[in-house]
Protein backbone atom coordinates (compact mmCIF):
# COMPACT_ATOMS: atom_id res chain seq x y z
CA UNK A 1 0.00 0.00 0.00
CA UNK A 2 2.76 2.62 -0.41
CA UNK A 3 2.91 3.04 -3.53
CA UNK A 4 0.80 3.31 -6.51
CA UNK A 5 2.26 0.94 -8.80
CA UNK A 6 2.31 -2.53 -8.15
CA UNK A 7 5.69 -4.08 -7.34
CA UNK A 8 7.19 -6.36 -9.76
CA UNK A 9 6.95 -9.93 -9.43
CA UNK A 10 8.22 -11.09 -6.21
CA UNK A 11 7.97 -14.73 -3.99
CA UNK A 12 6.88 -14.75 -0.48
CA UNK A 13 8.55 -17.51 2.27
CA UNK A 14 5.96 -18.18 5.05
CA UNK A 15 7.54 -20.39 7.64
CA UNK A 16 5.43 -21.41 11.09
CA UNK A 17 2.75 -18.77 10.02
CA UNK A 18 5.25 -15.92 9.76
CA UNK A 19 6.21 -14.15 6.93
CA UNK A 20 10.08 -14.94 6.69
CA UNK A 21 11.17 -13.49 3.68
CA UNK A 22 10.26 -11.32 0.42
CA UNK A 23 12.05 -11.28 -2.95
CA UNK A 24 12.62 -12.04 -6.31
CA UNK A 25 13.12 -16.48 -7.44
CA UNK A 26 13.36 -17.44 -3.67
CA UNK A 27 13.45 -21.18 -3.32
CA UNK A 28 12.63 -23.76 -0.84
CA UNK A 29 13.41 -28.01 -0.87
CA UNK A 30 10.56 -28.27 1.01
CA UNK A 31 7.97 -25.75 0.54
CA UNK A 32 4.69 -25.86 -1.20
CA UNK A 33 4.53 -23.47 -4.05
CA UNK A 34 1.30 -21.46 -4.08
CA UNK A 35 1.30 -19.85 -7.31
CA UNK A 36 -1.02 -16.90 -7.61
CA UNK A 37 -0.21 -15.22 -11.10
CA UNK A 38 -2.74 -12.62 -11.71
CA UNK A 39 -4.03 -11.98 -9.11
CA UNK A 40 -2.69 -9.35 -6.44
CA UNK A 41 -1.11 -10.22 -2.69
CA UNK A 42 -2.24 -7.32 -0.20
CA UNK A 43 -1.02 -6.66 3.45
CA UNK A 44 -3.61 -7.53 5.69
CA UNK A 45 -6.19 -4.62 6.25
CA UNK A 46 -6.75 -2.21 9.36
CA UNK A 47 -10.83 -1.09 9.66
CA UNK A 48 -9.74 1.64 12.50
CA UNK A 49 -13.87 1.75 13.75
CA UNK A 50 -15.90 -1.21 14.35
CA UNK A 51 -17.78 -2.71 17.15
CA UNK A 52 -17.48 -6.15 17.25
CA UNK A 53 -20.41 -6.00 19.72
CA UNK A 54 -22.85 -4.56 17.27
CA UNK A 55 -24.78 -7.88 16.29
CA UNK A 56 -28.39 -5.56 16.10
CA UNK A 57 -28.78 -2.78 13.99
CA UNK A 58 -30.99 -1.40 16.57
CA UNK A 59 -28.13 -0.87 18.88
CA UNK A 60 -30.39 0.14 22.15
CA UNK A 61 -32.39 -3.47 21.74
CA UNK A 62 -28.85 -4.73 21.07
CA UNK A 63 -27.71 -4.23 24.78
CA UNK A 64 -30.47 -5.51 26.21
CA UNK A 65 -29.16 -9.18 24.70
CA UNK A 66 -27.66 -11.55 27.20
CA UNK A 67 -23.63 -11.16 27.16
CA UNK A 68 -23.62 -14.80 26.44
CA UNK A 69 -25.41 -14.03 23.13
CA UNK A 70 -23.24 -11.20 22.49
CA UNK A 71 -20.20 -12.95 22.75
CA UNK A 72 -21.36 -15.70 20.37
CA UNK A 73 -22.70 -13.37 17.93
CA UNK A 74 -19.47 -11.45 18.18
CA UNK A 75 -16.81 -14.09 17.14
CA UNK A 76 -19.22 -14.76 14.08
CA UNK A 77 -18.79 -11.18 12.64
CA UNK A 78 -15.05 -11.10 13.81
CA UNK A 79 -14.75 -14.53 11.70
CA UNK A 80 -16.66 -12.49 8.74
CA UNK A 81 -14.32 -9.19 9.24
CA UNK A 82 -11.07 -11.64 9.11
CA UNK A 83 -12.52 -13.43 6.18
CA UNK A 84 -12.77 -10.34 3.83
CA UNK A 85 -9.01 -9.67 4.67
CA UNK A 86 -9.39 -7.66 7.73
CA UNK A 87 -6.56 -8.96 9.91
CA UNK A 88 -6.95 -6.39 12.55
CA UNK A 89 -9.34 -3.78 13.47
CA UNK A 90 -10.25 -1.27 16.41
CA UNK A 91 -12.95 -1.66 18.32
CA UNK A 92 -14.55 2.27 19.42
CA UNK A 93 -17.51 1.49 21.65
CA UNK A 94 -18.52 -1.84 23.15
CA UNK A 95 -15.62 -4.74 23.50
CA UNK A 96 -14.83 -5.87 26.92
CA UNK A 97 -11.15 -7.22 27.46
CA UNK A 98 -12.79 -10.83 28.03
CA UNK A 99 -13.53 -11.14 24.23
CA UNK A 100 -10.62 -9.39 23.12
CA UNK A 101 -8.57 -11.86 25.43
CA UNK A 102 -10.56 -14.60 23.86
CA UNK A 103 -9.44 -13.00 20.59
CA UNK A 104 -5.63 -13.27 21.72
CA UNK A 105 -6.14 -16.79 22.70
CA UNK A 106 -6.51 -17.90 18.98
CA UNK A 107 -9.46 -20.27 19.78
CA UNK A 108 -11.53 -18.83 17.03
CA UNK A 109 -10.21 -17.17 13.90
CA UNK A 110 -10.74 -13.49 14.16
CA UNK A 111 -8.58 -10.28 13.47
CA UNK A 112 -6.29 -8.55 16.15
CA UNK A 113 -8.32 -6.27 17.98
CA UNK A 114 -7.43 -3.05 20.02
CA UNK A 115 -10.57 -1.70 21.81
CA UNK A 116 -11.50 1.55 23.87
CA UNK A 117 -13.52 -0.82 25.95
CA UNK A 118 -16.65 0.97 26.82
CA UNK A 119 -17.23 4.37 25.09
CA UNK A 120 -18.05 7.09 27.37
CA UNK A 121 -21.28 9.77 27.32
CA UNK A 122 -22.67 12.26 28.81
CA UNK A 123 -26.69 11.99 29.81
CA UNK A 124 -28.67 12.36 26.50
CA UNK A 125 -25.23 11.71 24.59
CA UNK A 126 -25.04 8.96 22.05
CA UNK A 127 -24.89 6.13 24.53
CA UNK A 128 -27.72 7.42 26.59
CA UNK A 129 -30.76 4.98 24.68
CA UNK A 130 -33.35 5.16 27.45
CA UNK A 131 -35.46 7.96 25.42
CA UNK A 132 -37.45 11.04 26.71
CA UNK A 133 -40.22 9.18 28.87
CA UNK A 134 -37.56 7.05 30.79
CA UNK A 135 -35.75 8.15 33.90
CA UNK A 136 -34.78 5.52 35.28
CA UNK A 137 -31.27 5.57 36.52
CA UNK A 138 -28.04 4.55 34.71
CA UNK A 139 -25.84 2.21 36.48
CA UNK A 140 -22.27 3.33 36.55
CA UNK A 141 -20.87 -0.43 36.50
CA UNK A 142 -22.59 -3.88 35.89
CA UNK A 143 -22.51 -2.44 32.23
CA UNK A 144 -24.07 -5.40 29.63
CA UNK A 145 -21.67 -6.49 26.66
CA UNK A 146 -23.59 -5.27 24.08
CA UNK A 147 -24.09 -2.09 25.11
CA UNK A 148 -21.74 0.76 22.99
CA UNK A 149 -20.86 2.43 26.51
CA UNK A 150 -21.50 4.14 29.88
CA UNK A 151 -22.74 7.81 31.06
CA UNK A 152 -21.08 9.80 33.03
CA UNK A 153 -21.31 13.31 34.06
CA UNK A 154 -18.66 16.08 35.56
CA UNK A 155 -15.23 15.91 35.54
CA UNK A 156 -15.35 13.75 38.44
CA UNK A 157 -17.21 10.79 37.07
CA UNK A 158 -15.50 11.06 33.25
CA UNK A 159 -12.17 10.51 34.87
CA UNK A 160 -13.40 7.38 36.94
CA UNK A 161 -14.44 6.53 33.74
CA UNK A 162 -11.45 6.07 31.90
CA UNK A 163 -9.81 4.98 34.83
CA UNK A 164 -12.42 1.84 35.14
CA UNK A 165 -11.67 1.11 31.14
CA UNK A 166 -8.19 2.00 31.41
CA UNK A 167 -7.76 -0.81 34.20
CA UNK A 168 -10.06 -3.07 32.18
CA UNK A 169 -7.45 -3.02 29.49
CA UNK A 170 -8.85 -0.32 27.50
CA UNK A 171 -5.71 0.50 24.53
CA UNK A 172 -7.70 3.77 24.30
CA UNK A 173 -10.56 5.89 25.22
CA UNK A 174 -13.71 6.90 23.29
CA UNK A 175 -16.02 9.60 24.00
CA UNK A 176 -18.99 10.73 22.27
CA UNK A 177 -18.39 14.65 21.83
CA UNK A 178 -21.34 15.12 19.19
CA UNK A 179 -24.93 14.03 18.80
CA UNK A 180 -25.55 10.88 16.67
CA UNK A 181 -28.01 8.60 14.85
CA UNK A 182 -28.11 5.61 16.31
CA UNK A 183 -29.36 7.47 19.83
CA UNK A 184 -32.91 8.80 20.67
CA UNK A 185 -32.29 12.31 22.40
CA UNK A 186 -29.09 14.18 20.98
CA UNK A 187 -29.65 16.12 17.24
CA UNK A 188 -26.15 15.95 15.33
CA UNK A 189 -25.23 19.34 16.78
CA UNK A 190 -25.51 18.18 19.92
CA UNK A 191 -21.87 19.23 21.74
CA UNK A 192 -21.08 16.46 24.27
CA UNK A 193 -19.36 17.31 27.41
CA UNK A 194 -18.22 20.55 29.06
CA UNK A 195 -14.55 21.91 27.81
CA UNK A 196 -13.55 20.94 31.60
CA UNK A 197 -14.67 17.10 31.22
CA UNK A 198 -12.77 17.05 27.49
CA UNK A 199 -9.32 18.07 28.97
CA UNK A 200 -10.00 15.90 32.04
CA UNK A 201 -10.49 12.60 29.72
CA UNK A 202 -7.55 13.58 27.64
CA UNK A 203 -5.34 14.01 30.75
CA UNK A 204 -6.40 10.59 31.92
CA UNK A 205 -5.26 9.09 28.21
CA UNK A 206 -1.99 10.90 28.49
CA UNK A 207 -1.74 9.73 32.06
CA UNK A 208 -1.60 6.16 30.57
CA UNK A 209 0.28 6.80 27.56
CA UNK A 210 -2.53 6.90 25.08
CA UNK A 211 -5.41 8.92 23.34
CA UNK A 212 -8.80 9.84 22.99
CA UNK A 213 -10.89 9.10 19.90
CA UNK A 214 -13.92 10.73 19.56
CA UNK A 215 -17.48 10.63 18.04
CA UNK A 216 -17.96 13.96 15.88
CA UNK A 217 -19.84 15.37 12.79
CA UNK A 218 -19.84 18.86 12.93
CA UNK A 219 -17.46 21.69 12.58
CA UNK A 220 -17.52 23.03 15.53
CA UNK A 221 -17.30 19.86 17.88
CA UNK A 222 -14.25 18.75 15.60
CA UNK A 223 -12.19 22.26 16.55
CA UNK A 224 -13.09 22.25 20.22
CA UNK A 225 -11.90 18.40 20.67
CA UNK A 226 -8.58 19.13 18.87
CA UNK A 227 -7.99 22.24 20.96
CA UNK A 228 -8.58 19.81 23.83
CA UNK A 229 -6.16 17.71 22.70
CA UNK A 230 -8.57 14.87 21.16
CA UNK A 231 -6.10 12.30 19.01
CA UNK A 232 -8.98 10.73 16.36
CA UNK A 233 -11.81 12.20 15.02
CA UNK A 234 -14.02 9.99 13.80
CA UNK A 235 -16.86 10.32 11.42
CA UNK A 236 -16.13 14.26 10.66
CA UNK A 237 -18.82 14.68 7.82
CA UNK A 238 -19.31 17.98 8.37
CA UNK A 239 -15.98 19.44 9.05
CA UNK A 240 -14.93 22.72 7.06
CA UNK A 241 -11.58 23.44 5.36
CA UNK A 242 -9.87 26.02 8.22
CA UNK A 243 -10.81 22.85 11.23
CA UNK A 244 -8.91 20.31 8.78
CA UNK A 245 -6.57 22.19 8.68
CA UNK A 246 -6.25 23.12 12.02
CA UNK A 247 -6.70 18.88 13.63
CA UNK A 248 -3.64 18.08 10.54
CA UNK A 249 -1.93 21.05 12.17
CA UNK A 250 -1.96 19.22 15.89
CA UNK A 251 -1.35 15.70 14.69
CA UNK A 252 -4.87 14.65 14.94
CA UNK A 253 -5.93 11.80 11.82
CA UNK A 254 -9.83 11.04 10.76
CA UNK A 255 -11.74 7.85 10.20
CA UNK A 256 -14.60 8.80 8.15
CA UNK A 257 -17.20 6.14 8.00
CA UNK A 258 -19.31 6.52 4.72
CA UNK A 259 -20.39 2.97 4.13
CA UNK A 260 -22.49 2.85 7.04
CA UNK A 261 -25.05 5.97 5.99
CA UNK A 262 -25.32 4.58 2.62
CA UNK A 263 -25.96 1.21 3.69
CA UNK A 264 -28.54 2.37 6.71
CA UNK A 265 -30.14 4.51 3.76
CA UNK A 266 -31.08 1.24 1.71
CA UNK A 267 -31.08 -1.24 4.27
CA UNK A 268 -31.84 0.51 7.87
CA UNK A 269 -35.64 0.07 7.83
CA UNK A 270 -35.76 -3.50 7.40
CA UNK A 271 -32.52 -4.45 9.56
CA UNK A 272 -34.19 -3.01 12.64
CA UNK A 273 -32.60 0.95 12.51
CA UNK A 274 -35.20 3.18 14.63
CA UNK A 275 -37.41 5.28 12.06
CA UNK A 276 -36.30 8.48 14.05
CA UNK A 277 -32.65 7.66 14.15
CA UNK A 278 -33.05 7.39 10.40
CA UNK A 279 -34.40 10.73 10.01
CA UNK A 280 -31.16 11.96 11.25
CA UNK A 281 -28.95 10.16 8.53
CA UNK A 282 -29.34 12.25 5.53
CA UNK A 283 -28.50 15.06 7.79
CA UNK A 284 -24.97 13.61 7.46
CA UNK A 285 -24.71 11.71 4.50
CA UNK A 286 -25.15 13.86 1.89
CA UNK A 287 -21.93 16.08 3.53
CA UNK A 288 -19.65 12.79 3.81
CA UNK A 289 -18.22 12.76 0.66
CA UNK A 290 -17.43 16.81 0.41
CA UNK A 291 -15.92 15.98 3.63
CA UNK A 292 -13.27 13.38 1.68
CA UNK A 293 -12.20 16.19 -0.53
CA UNK A 294 -11.74 18.92 2.12
CA UNK A 295 -9.85 16.72 4.39
CA UNK A 296 -7.48 15.32 1.86
CA UNK A 297 -6.58 19.32 0.22
CA UNK A 298 -5.79 20.38 3.75
CA UNK A 299 -3.67 17.39 4.80
CA UNK A 300 -5.15 15.88 7.29
CA UNK A 301 -4.67 11.70 7.51
CA UNK A 302 -7.49 9.88 7.16
CA UNK A 303 -7.36 6.40 7.98
CA UNK A 304 -9.95 3.68 7.05
CA UNK A 305 -12.84 3.24 8.77
CA UNK A 306 -16.96 1.36 8.40
CA UNK A 307 -18.71 1.61 11.43
CA UNK A 308 -21.35 -0.97 10.16
CA UNK A 309 -24.31 -2.53 12.50
CA UNK A 310 -25.93 -5.69 12.58
CA UNK A 311 -26.26 -7.89 9.33
CA UNK A 312 -24.92 -4.46 7.26
CA UNK A 313 -21.14 -5.37 8.33
CA UNK A 314 -21.23 -7.83 5.54
CA UNK A 315 -20.57 -4.35 2.94
CA UNK A 316 -17.39 -3.93 5.80
CA UNK A 317 -15.59 -3.40 2.27
CA UNK A 318 -17.56 -1.07 0.54
CA UNK A 319 -16.07 1.76 2.41
CA UNK A 320 -13.16 1.14 -0.93
CA UNK A 321 -15.78 1.76 -3.55
CA UNK A 322 -17.25 4.77 -1.91
CA UNK A 323 -13.51 7.02 -1.15
CA UNK A 324 -12.70 6.12 -4.96
CA UNK A 325 -15.16 7.59 -6.44
CA UNK A 326 -13.58 11.08 -4.73
CA UNK A 327 -9.76 9.80 -3.44
CA UNK A 328 -6.86 8.20 -5.38
CA UNK A 329 -7.34 4.04 -5.42
CA UNK A 330 -3.64 3.39 -3.92
CA UNK A 331 -4.59 6.20 -1.28
CA UNK A 332 -7.68 4.48 -0.31
CA UNK A 333 -5.73 1.58 -0.19
CA UNK A 334 -2.92 3.05 2.01
CA UNK A 335 -5.89 4.32 4.63
CA UNK A 336 -6.69 0.48 5.52
CA UNK A 337 -2.93 -0.58 5.29
CA UNK A 338 -0.55 1.34 6.80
Amino acid sequence: GTSPEKSDLTDVLIENERIRELGPNLSSDSAEIIDIKGRTLMPGLIDCHVHVIAALADLGANGRLPDSLITARSLVLMRNMLMRGFTTVRDVGGADHGLIQVTREGIFPTPRVLTSGNALSQTGGHCDFRGRFNSDPVPFSKIPLGALGRICDGEQEIRRAAREELKGGADFIKIMANGGCASPTDPIHFLGFSRQELLAVVEEASNAGTYVSAHLYTDQAIRRCVECGVHSLEHCNLIERDTAVFAASHGAFAIPTLVTYDKLVSEGAERGFPADSLAKVETVRKAGMESLTVMREAGLTMAYGSDLLGDMQFHQSDEFVIRGRVLPAQEVIASATH
